[in-house]
This record gives structure tokens, C-alpha cells and sequence, in this order.
């Protein structure tokens, strides 16, 4: 099994060209041991910059919003980019939290829903394929679920050697350890070792092991097989998971639910089309804070196929 080390620091880190990360990593350390409300406050206050000065982000969350609830009046609409842009900065401050804030104060905003829902099948010897969503509180969900029941995850490295160092010890804190995102045969091995092990699936991730399904209102829509292909050759079941940073400033829910029944069926479609119902019953429960900054419905059925995001 392949498993991505805890790094070391290298005195390489100290050269010219890593003084601006360094620079920048020091303000956030800084700002993540203020108070955690006036945290939220500065958060809102940069994404209402992003939302203002940064318009490629903006405009792709709002083709996205645009796309997916056509029942909505451009006020709607409008409105709900404006309040995913300041929960994108806040996210930005929560990445702090995750990587930086001691255990005993990252727990005191923890609040779990349905821990029974991971614990049972674990008792039985099998593995577990958490589903999580790309939700803006991603690196605090897998900071919280180490207190609720360690867990493996899946890799991408960073390009900045900085930043790899930071962030891979930022995810390892209570967890387990991280596997490279390519690397089917550990993740497998994994689950068959009866461990937990978060997954992904609402990206969209080219053509390589996708199928076409419906997503929201459009049709056809990039949606990775992978959930099919740990589940069926794993000694494991399929929870979906979610974490919600709580409106009144108090913590996060982070709730666990109940596994997938007859999954996989044999059919990816199905299969698929299962995995973006479950993504849509949590977007739909805070869709002010999901990553709707990422082109979604980027890849099409066929080349030629118009760019949804022209025009």
C-alpha cells in the first residue's frame, strides 16, 4: 500500500522564493487565533471582495446557481452568488481552523448527527466509503470526523513544496493517513482492512470512468463511476456524510447517514444517478455553501457539444 508520509521540514523552505507563501501562511496562522465570530465576519467581508473585484469566480457560480435552479428569479439568483462568495472567504479562514486550532477548541464546535451510521458496519469488520461533498467547510468536515472515528483520505499534492509540507500535515491531523488520489489498489486495500475512507464523487473529472447523468436540472452531466468501483470490489458500505457551518455562528453539524442499500446494482447509470440524487438532497440543505466555483458541467457528452459556460 502506497501511503503519502508526514513530512519533514527541509531547510529548502527557507529559500527566497518561499518567503511570500511563508509570508502569507503567517497572517492566516495569525488570524486563525482570533475569536471564531469575528473569524466568520472577516471571512464575508473577503468574499464580498471576491465577489466585487474577483468576476471569473463569480460568474461560474453563477452560471452554475443558473443551470441548476432555473425556478429561480434573477434576485434569487443574484442573491445566492452574493452569499456564496462571502462563505467561500470564510472558508478561507477555516482552512486556519482546520490545520492550526487545538483539539479541544475545534471540538467544542462540533455537533454529531448519526455517528451509529459508521460505527455499526464497522463492528461488523467492514469498511466504510464515506461520500463527501465539495461544501466550503471541507477541510473542518475532515478535521472533525478524525474526533468522531479516524479516517483515510485520498491525495492531491500541491505544487508549492510550502504548501505540500503545510497541507499534508494540516489534513493529517486526527486522521490516519492520505493515500495519492490515483492510486485505486491502497484505497481498496484500505476498505478491505475495515477502514474508513472519504471519497469525492461530485467533481467533474474529464471523461476516464465517467458516465452522463442528471445533476440538478441539466441532463447530462460528468459523473465519476468511482463510488461504484471501491463499493464493488471492497469489503465495504457506501455512508454519505455532510458537514453545515451553523447560521447562528455556534459550530458545525456533522452528520453521518444511514448506508446504501443493494449498492452498487450493476448498473453504473443507476449507480451514478444515486450518487447526484444524495449530492443534491445536501445542496439543497445550505446551497449557499457549496463550491460553485468549480465548472461543474465543464466536459460534455461529445466534443462538439456547446461550452456551457460561453456566452
Amino acid at each position: 500500500m502506497k501511503v503519502i508520509e508526514t513530512p519533514k521540514f527541509q531547510a529548502r523552505f527557507l529559500l527566497p522564493k518561499y518567503w511570500l507563501t511563508w509570508l502569507g501562511v503567517g497572517i492566516l496562522y495569525t488570524i486563525s487565533w482570533l475569536p471564531y465570530r469575528l473569524q466568520l465576519g472577516m471571512g464575508r467581508g473577503l468574499g464580498r471582495l471576491f465577489y466585487n473585484f474577483v468576476p471569473k469566480r463569480a460568474n461560474i457560480a453563477r452560471r452554475n446557481v443558473e443551470l441548476c435552479f432555473p425556478e429561480k428569479s434573477a434576485d434569487e439568483l443574484e442573491d445566492l452568488v452574493r452569499r456564496n462568495m462571502e462563505n467561500t472567504g470564510i472558508a478561507f479562514f477555516e482552512t486556519g481552523m482546520a490545520w492550526w486550532w487545538p483539539d479541544w477548541r475545534i471540538r467544542r464546535k462540533l455537533h454529531v448527527h448519526g455517528a451509529e451510521h459508521i460505527k455499526a458496519p464497522l463492528a461488523e469488520g467492514k469498511g466504510v466509503l464515506m461520500l463527501m461533498f465539495h461544501f466550503l467547510s471541507l477541510e473542518v468536515h475532515a478535521r472533525m470526523h478524525g474526533f468522531v472515528k479516524p479516517a483515510v483520505g485520498l491525495y492531491r499534492p500541491h505544487n508549492n513544496a510550502v504548501m505540500e509540507f503545510l497541507q499534508t500535515r494540516g489534513r493529517g491531523r486526527s486522521n490516519k493517513y492520505l493515500i495519492p488520489r490515483t492510486d485505486v489498489r491502497s484505497m481498496l486495500q484500505a476498505l478491505n482492512q475495515g477502514e474508513i475512507a472519504g471519497y469525492l464523487p461530485d467533481q467533474d473529472y474529464g471523461r476516464k470512468r465517467t458516465v452522463f447523468v442528471p445533476f440538478f436540472e441539466v441532463a447530462e452531466t460528468s459523473t465519476t463511476t468511482g463510488t461504484t468501483l471501491f463499493a464493488g470490489n471492497a469489503n465495504c458500505v457506501v455512508v454519505p456524510s455532510t458537514c453545515f457551518r451553523r447560521a447562528d455562528g455556534s459550530g458545525y453539524d456533522l452528520s453521518f447517514y444511514p448506508q446504501f442499500e443493494n449498492f452498487p446494482t450493476g448498473d453504473e447509470l443507476a449507480d451514478a444517478t444515486r450518487i447526484n440524487k444524495m449530492v443534491e438532497f445536501a445542496v439543497q440543505q445550505a446551497p449557499e455553501q457549496y463550491l460553485w466555483v468549480h465548472r461543474r458541467f465543464k466536459t460534455r457528452p461529445n466534443p462538439g457539444d456547446p461550452d456551457l459556460y460561453q456566452g
